[in-house]
């Protein structure tokens, strides 16, 4: 591997800034804002809208409602009567 080219591989805490939950993994994004990690160490801060505390898919609160809302498009259009 060529030094010197490869950018700089990391702990940082990802924060989903809608319900301020909080996770530590590795990234190579840069960031200039950093917190202190449950461990007492200080680690960078990237911040993301969503992640798997608030996204549909892992909660549970899917919205079908526009598939639905197709569907019943399409059987008034082509349906029998």
């Amino acid at each position: 591997m060529k030094k010197g080219i490869h950018p700089e591989y990391r702990k940082v805490v990802f924060m989903d800034v809608t319900s301020e939950y909080k996770f530590l993994s590795g990234s190579t994004k840069p960031t200039n804002d950093t917190i202190v990690w449950e461990d007492g160490n200080e680690y960078p801060l990237i911040k993301v809208e969503i992640s798997c505390d608030t996204h549909p898919f892992y909660t549970g609160k899917q919205r079908f409602a526009a598939a639905q809302g197709r569907i019943e498009k399409f059987n008034r259009k082509y349906g029998t009567k």
